[in-house]
């Protein structure tokens, strides 16, 4: 309980600002529906209601406020809409239906975790490479920062593009945008993680007469592993949104970012915000496996009861 109740006031507060804001958000299109079913709304004129603030509207109609909470497209749509479209597109329709988020959700996990294999392994070899090759880190590791400074949705469009012209369509486009973002935080934290090891541990091997492949074996990988399984957390939350940002441009048939888009074009407000939940839900169940294996890993390994 000490550790549940904390985190159920947050959603409580989370949910009651949420509610809070809908009123004023969507109080504009309420109030116009009320107009043209006949009722009397404060201002008369259109033009005098869209200059007028959602609060200030929202006070002045009151009875139009009800209407604010469901309407079909809204400007912010309530917790129970976004609840209910999630239950309709998760279990109510057939997984393999274009419709359900399960079988989108399924189309942007292959592409996230083919991603993250690539950018995880590129990332723990550039990071060997830095901390054995003085050359490499003096040279490689300021374009592994200076890549990260060129915005994804910049970047994106250019990667599809070009592998287009190729014949790489698909599966590999995203992914190779997926690797993008994750490869940087396998970097930095595996590069941490081999240098961690202190001056009297790798002197003491250098008694024994280690040689260098003994030292990266027995001490840098084994004291590189919590630095790793950190950075593999913010790796596979980030290959998930470059699969999502990789989705948009193509215009794919399939994925949570098409998803997204196609909620866009329409204005299905509900359905973009399920679609968002959907996300976030995935991304925490990779973090939630990936943070089991860490577990299981530094318990084998004798640095975790």
């Amino acid at each position: 309980m000490t550790r549940i109740l904390p985190i159920l006031t947050v959603v409580a507060a989370i949910l009651a600002l949420w509610y809070a804001a809908v009123g004023p958000m969507n109080i504009h299109g309420a109030v116009e529906q009320a107009a043209r079913d006949g009722m009397a709304v404060t201002p008369e004129t259109p033009a005098e209601r869209r200059d007028m603030g959602g609060i200030a509207l929202l006070l002045k109609n009151p009875d139009a406020v009800p209407g604010a909470y469901a309407q079909e497209r809204p400007r912010l749509p309530t917790p129970h809409q976004v609840i209910a479209e999630l239950w309709d597109t998760t279990v109510e329709k057939r997984i393999t239906s274009k419709r359900s988020l399960v079988y989108h959700g399924w189309i942007t996990l292959s592409a996230t975790l083919l991603g993250f294999a690539i950018g995880t392994g590129a990332g723990i070899l550039l990071a060997v490479g830095i901390v054995h090759n003085r050359a490499m880190d003096m040279s490689v590791m300021p374009w592994a920062i200076a890549s990260q400074m060129v915005p994804i949705l910049a970047i994106a469009p250019m990667i599809i593009v070009v592998l287009n012209s190729i014949g790489l369509q698909g599966l590999v486009p995203k992914s190779i945008i997926s690797a993008y973002l994750s490869f940087f935080p396998v970097v930095v934290g595996m590069v941490k993680g081999l240098r961690s090891p202190d001056a009297m541990q790798l002197d003491l091997l250098k008694t024994y007469n280690a040689s260098p492949a003994e030292v990266f074996w027995k001490l840098r990988l084994p004291a590189s592993m919590p630095y790793l399984f950190t950075s593999l957390k913010v790796g596979i939350a980030a290959s998930l949104v470059g699969a999502i940002v990789g989705e948009l441009p193509t215009g794919a048939a399939g994925g949570l970012g098409a998803r997204l888009l196609a909620g866009s074009y329409y204005g299905q407000t509900i359905q973009i915000w399920a679609a968002l939940f959907g996300a976030a839900v995935l991304a925490a169940a990779m973090v939630g496996f990936v943070g089991v294996l860490q577990r299981m890993t530094l318990r084998r390994m004798g640095m975790e009861r």
